[in-house]
């Protein structure tokens, strides 16, 4: 007899994919809670305090630049170069604080995005995509300092200046 044709709707490979998908969530769940000190709590430790300080000279650096470039005084690749090296510095910060690494990621993702989009309009192509997504994790990470600010400034932290 042949070997057995395995279907979707098999019960042995539906369990195994609900194992996996099972797996993935628990890696997932358990990896943001990692080496975090403070996994329920806020804390304003030294690294906690140089990803604010980092991230408030770089989104405000951004932001003159990018005023001069509308204004036509620099140009496209100084923006985007600005906003890849903020998108590296931010990376190289390290903070204990749940919501300022969630923050991490979200400016991150945002330099990011916002640097390609940058290059994408100098070179006469459509931009909006990449537009609309920095200034959504913009947006995120905004939230997500919002509802922080409180906590943290109890501890020490002000987040006032990345909102």
């Amino acid at each position: 007899m042949a070997a057995r044709d395995l279907a979707a709707d098999d019960p042995s490979i539906l369990r195994r994919i609900g194992v996996i998908a099972a797996t993935l969530v628990l890696v997932a769940l358990s990896s943001g809670c990692g080496g975090s000190r403070s996994v329920h709590g806020h804390s304003c430790g030294p690294t906690d305090q140089k990803f604010i300080q980092t991230a408030s000279t770089d989104m405000a650096g951004l932001g003159v630049l990018n005023a001069d470039y509308q204004s036509g005084a620099v140009g496209a690749k100084d923006v985007s170069q600005q906003a890849f090296d903020s998108a590296v510095r931010i990376q190289h910060t390290d903070p204990e604080d749940p919501s300022l690494k969630t923050a991490q990621r979200y400016l991150d993702a945002m330099f990011q995005e916002y640097g390609t989009a940058v290059t994408i309009q100098a070179k006469g192509g459509d931009a909006g995509e990449r537009m609309y997504r920095a200034y959504g994790l913009a947006n995120f990470a905004h939230d997500v300092l919002t509802q922080a600010q409180p906590a943290l400034y109890k501890q020490g932290c002000d987040v006032g200046p990345l909102l």
